[in-house]
């Protein structure tokens, strides 16, 4: 299997040098990295070549890499019944740069570039309808990115009083910010609370 799918990339490399940066076959799959700017010629080949035909978008997703220049992967995968391959294309991209989306070769990418949007906040250019999809039309931030809390920047509550759903900032309160790290079946060393009555 991996001789077919180094010698696709080969052909791959050979008939669009413009587009393909570089290509590695990685855990059973071909991998090809792209240049953001001939993306969608790029996937409506992969779709119309003969020796490809990746027909089918399987997934769209993003990894957040904060260490480096070129912040996130827009990751890419294709499926092709015809000739029984998978192959996965990579777009490194700046924090400030956009992605031109694929929506006009496969209208099934609206959704999932609407998700990394909402998630990453990697903005799509020429997409018809880039807004939230997951998170509240008010929410601040990107959940997905490395550097978000974990406890987000707002908490959500329906108010008894109020009668309505109220916003709050996040107040941790000093209890959850103190971790026992200790296995249960040592014993602790200190009294838990309502073990004080057996002393």
């Amino acid at each position: 299997m991996s001789d077919a799918l180094n010698e696709l990339g080969g052909l791959i490399e050979l008939k669009r040098n413009d587009c393909v940066l570089g290509w590695e076959v990685a855990h059973g799959e071909l991998t090809v990295d792209v240049a953001p700017a001939n993306l969608v010629a790029f996937v409506d080949w992969l779709r119309s070549d003969m020796a490809c035909q990746f027909s089918s978008l399987v997934d769209i997703t993003a990894v957040d890499y904060p260490g480096r220049a070129k912040r996130f992967d827009v990751v890419y995968h294709l499926l092709s019944m015809y000739q029984n391959h998978r192959i996965r294309l990579r777009v490194s991209i700046r924090e400030e740069d956009m992605v031109p989306s694929i929506v006009d070769v496969h209208p099934s990418a609206n959704w999932f570039e609407r998700e990394i949007f909402d998630m990453f906040g990697i903005l799509f250019s020429g997409h018809p309808d880039l807004r939230r999809i997951l998170t509240d039309y008010g929410f601040r931030g990107f959940p997905l990115r490395k550097d978000f809390p974990t406890t987000g920047f707002t908490e959500v509550r329906y108010d008894e009083v109020q009668k309505r759903v109220v916003y709050e900032p996040v107040k941790l309160v000093q209890e959850y910010r103190q971790f026992d790290f200790m296995s249960p079946w040592e014993g602790a060393e200190y009294i838990l609370p309502g073990d004080e009555k057996k002393a």
